[in-house]
C-alpha cells in the first residue's frame, strides 16, 4: 500500500517532543511590567478599563514591588500621574516630580530592579499633547512646536536619569527626539544610560484604556500629526533608521498585536533589540472576553505573546507580565 507522506507528525506526538523542537518560547526575562504611580496617600485604585491594573501612591508602592520582586520580574516601565498640569508639562522634569520620586523609592527598596522611565509630556500637559502647542501664524491652527518640545523632553530625560532611571524610554514621537535626549544625557554625564526609543508608534485606536489610566487624553484634536499612519510599513523602516543613526539602543513597535509585520520588518533590518508593546486595549479586550467566558484567558494570552516573539520581538512590555510568570511556573 502507498501511504501519503505526513511530515513532522513524529515531532508532535508528546509534550516532551514538542518542547525539544520548539522554535520560540516565553520566559520571565522577556517581560517588562508597566507601573502607574500617583500623588496622594493610601491609594491603590483599580483602573476601570484595565482590570487588575492599579494606580499606586508612593506609600503603597512597596506591596506591588514586593510581588514583582517575588515573581522575578527584572524591569518596570514607569508612568506618573501628576498633581499639577500646565501648558508645558513642567511636572515632567521637576526634581520632585512623581516619576522622579517613584524612581528613587524603587531604587531604595529594590536597587537591582531596572527602572525604565517613560519620557513624554502628555500626562503632564493640561492639553494632553506630547509637546508644546502653539498657534500657527498662517493657518491659525494649533500645532506642535517640535524644537521647543525637544528642549523640555531632554530636560525630562536628564531629571529621570538623575533620579536613578536605568533606561530612558521616549514615547513622544517628536522629530529628532533621540538626538536631543542622547546629547543631553551625555552632556549631563549619563553616557551609560541607554535610550529605548518608541521608534514606531502608530496613531492607534488601541490606546484608549491607557489614556484612561494616564489621564492623558488630548483635550482637542488628535496625535496623527506626530504619530504614524497605521497604513504605513515603509515609513516604519525610515523612522527606525533615523533612531538608529541618532543613537537609540532599543527599537520599539507600539502597538504589537495588529503590527506583527512591522515587528518582523524591524527584526530583519536592524541588529538592535526589538521591543513590542502589548498595549492597553490588547489587554482589556482579552480581559473582557475572558470575563464573559468567551475565551480561555491563559491560552489566548500565551498564544498572543508567543506570536509576538515569533514575529521577532526580543522584549515584551505587557500588563499580563505577572500572570504570565505564574502560568509559566505551573507548566
Amino acid at each position: 500500500m502507498n501511504f501519503p507522506v505526513v511530515r513532522n507528525r513524529r515531532l508532535r506526538t508528546s509534550r516532551g517532543m514538542r518542547n525539544l523542537v520548539r522554535e520560540n518560547s516565553l520566559s520571565v526575562h522577556d517581560l517588562i511590567y508597566p507601573l502607574f504611580v500617583t500623588h496622594g496617600t493610601d491609594i491603590k485604585d483599580e483602573i476601570a478599563s484595565m482590570p487588575g491594573v492599579y494606580h499606586y501612591s508612593l506609600d503603597r508602592l512597596e506591596e506591588e514591588l514586593a510581588e514583582i520582586h517575588e515573581l522575578g520580574i527584572q524591569a518596570v516601565l514607569l508612568f506618573g500621574i501628576p498633581e499639577h498640569k500646565d501648558a508645558e508639562g513642567t511636572s515632567a522634569f521637576e526634581e520632585d516630580g512623581i516619576v522622579q520620586q517613584a524612581t528613587r523609592r524603587i531604587k531604595e527598596l529594590y536597587p537591582e530592579l531596572l527602572v525604565i522611565a517613560d519620557t513624554c509630556l502628555c500626562q503632564f500637559t493640561d492639553h494632553g499633547h506630547c509637546g508644546i502647542v502653539v498657534q500657527d501664524p498662517v493657518s491659525r491652527q494649533a500645532v506642535i512646536d517640535n524644537d521647543r518640545s525637544l528642549e523640555l523632553l531632554a530636560r525630562t530625560a536628564v531629571s529621570q536619569a538623575k533620579a536613578g532611571a536605568d533606561i530612558i524610554a521616549p514615547s513622544n514621537m517628536m522629530d529628532g527626539f533621540v538626538t536631543a535626549i542622547r546629547a543631553a544625557l551625555d552632556e549631563a554625564g549619563f553616557e551609560q544610560v541607554p535610550v529605548m526609543s518608541y521608534s514606531v508608534k502608530y496613531s492607534s485606536s488601541f490606546y484608549g484604556p491607557f489614556r484612561d489610566a494616564a489621564h492623558s487624553t488630548p483635550q482637542f484634536g488628535d496625535r496623527r500629526t506626530y504619530q504614524m499612519d497605521p497604513a504605513n510599513l515603509r515609513e516604519a523602516i525610515r523612522e527606525a533608521e533615523t533612531d538608529v543613526a541618532e543613537g537609540a539602543d532599543f527599537l520599539m513597535v507600539k502597538p504589537a498585536l495588529a503590527y506583527m509585520d512591522v515587528i518582523r520588518t524591524l527584526k530583519d533590518n536592524f541588529d538592535l533589540p526589538v521591543v513590542a508593546y502589548n498595549v492597553s486595549a490588547e489587554y482589556s479586550m482579552v480581559k473582557a472576553a475572558a470575563d464573559k467566558g468567551w475565551i480561555d484567558e491563559q491560552a489566548v494570552v500565551m498564544e498572543m505573546l508567543l506570536g509576538m516573539k515569533r514575529a521577532g520581538a526580543d522584549i515584551l512590555i505587557t500588563y499580563f507580565a505577572k500572570d504570565v510568570i505564574r502560568w509559566l511556573k505551573e507548566q
